[in-house]
């Protein structure tokens, strides 16, 4: 462990924190230590997606996969705005009231995320759904029969699990809302999934899950593969109407065609929190079978957020704390590298704005200082990120962002501080973890 440490945080500030004692104990004596943030190395910056009357974002919930043969697809929210008017048309839930809707735009690349191109642009399609639904076919609530046995474990076997955000305000969603009327009372609580079996060539249609006695549910494009072949997906849940909304995890049962609620990912009264949201939970499964909860926490919305970790031993059936990985920073994209460390991406919205990545070398336990990845931005609105192995050792992350050398910059005194900053586009920067 010494090695470790001299390595991930050799040369750095002297001050030393203790873990927990039950952690401290089973680790005999494993300190975390603090040292100044540093700029990440071998840095390359690209644009994937940018029009200057459009206000592209969100790619972290809006789905992100990885085929077998190495092509990553992306999905991200796309609102045509006016960066000259009212600032207060920029907030996030104004965006779908705009002309032509908040709606989704896809990009493939086919070579590890160095170039980029559309594939799908459908101006139907609104912002969560990987395809336009279809009135009485998409959201029926009775799983999706007919397409199973499903393996999850085939990486050509994509899962996008959604809700339509602001269904009910939003434009495109007017027919199918009135389809839906005649399933369910709430169709702004519910959450859908789709199943690509083809690398997202195509998709099947969606299927609305049951809230097995829970009030709501809301998802974040979070699905990931249990050794056994069940997938989990990683969703927002409220039990009963006026408490918090928690993470929760859904598993797949039979032959892969339908899901159920599983388990909580964190306690209803965790004093950890202070009653503040837990909110986008992703998933990863380890190489040992040990599975690991991603949740963002959070006290505001423009900077005073953080990432904590869950793990389960069990298949997602209990859950413990294992660390918070971020002072300020979320929601944090989890990579597994191929050395076997563990990176986190997030977006870091207080000054200076940018994008920055912690590494642990025990699984997620303890995390090194924050690297720099870029701290360019215009405003406090930027990251959601999704990340993935490039090469070796090489981090590629694709995220929104706003530069403060943007030609087109909005200035507002109001509180909050809805549209300030430049124009909001997509972007994918590389760096090495070293």
């Amino acid at each position: 462990m010494e090695k470790i440490s001299r390595r991930i945080f050799g040369g750095m500030a002297a001050g030393t924190l203790l873990l927990p004692g039950a952690i401290q104990g089973a680790s005999h004596g494993l300190v975390r230590r603090f040292g100044q943030p540093r700029q990440a190395r071998n840095v390359e910056h690209a644009i994937v997606y940018r029009r200057a009357n459009e206000f592209a974002s969100h790619p972290y919930v809006r789905g992100f996969w990885e085929t077998a043969a190495g092509h990553l697809l992306c999905n991200f929210s796309v609102s045509t705005v006016d960066y000259r008017g009212d600032p207060n048309l920029l907030a996030h839930i104004s965006l779908v009231q705009n002309a032509g809707g908040r709606r989704a735009v896809t990009v493939r690349s086919e070579d590890r995320g160095r170039t980029w191109r559309v594939t799908n642009e459908d101006k139907n399609r609104s912002s969560n759904d990987v395809m336009a639904p279809r009135p009485g076919i998409d959201g029926l609530p009775d799983g999706l029969a007919g397409i199973g046995p499903v393996d999850f474990r085939n990486r050509d076997v994509l899962v996008s699990n959604f809700n339509y955000q602001y269904m009910r305000q939003d434009p495109l969603q007017k027919e199918f809302v009135a389809s839906l009327a005649k399933v369910t009372d709430v169709p702004e609580r519910q959450v859908f999934v789709r199943v690509s079996r083809d690398a997202g060539q195509s998709w099947s249609r969606s299927a609305m899950l049951p809230l097995d006695g829970l009030y709501s549910l809301a998802a974040v494009e979070s699905a990931t593969a249990r050794p056994d072949g069940c997938c989990l997906l990683f969703l927002n849940g409220v039990a009963k109407q006026g408490q918090a909304s928690r993470p929760l995890v859904y598993r797949s049962m039979d032959d892969g065609t339908s899901f159920h609620f599983l388990s909580w990912i964190t306690p209803r009264d965790d004093p950890t929190y202070g009653g503040v949201n837990q909110m986008y939970p992703r998933g990863l499964v380890l190489p040992s079978g040990r599975i690991l909860g991603v949740v963002r926490v959070d006290r505001d919305w423009d900077g005073d957020m953080w990432t904590m970790l869950y793990k389960s031993d069990d298949g997602g059936r209990t859950w413990q704390f294992l660390s918070r990985v971020t002072d300020f920073g979320a929601p944090s994209a989890p990579l597994l590298l191929k050395d076997g460390r563990l990176v986190m991406i997030y977006g870091s919205r207080l000054n200076p704005p940018g994008i920055r990545a912690v590494v642990s070398e025990d699984q997620g336990l303890t995390w090194s200082p924050e690297i720099v990845v870029r701290d360019d931005g215009g405003s406090w609105d930027v990251g959601y990120p999704r990340a993935w192995e490039a090469s070796p050792g090489r981090v590629g992350v694709v995220y929104y962002y706003n530069t403060r050398d943007d030609p087109i910059q909005v200035k507002t005194t109001a509180r909050p501080p809805w549209g300030a900053g430049g124009v909001r586009f997509i972007a994918r920067s590389f760096f090495s973890v070293d």
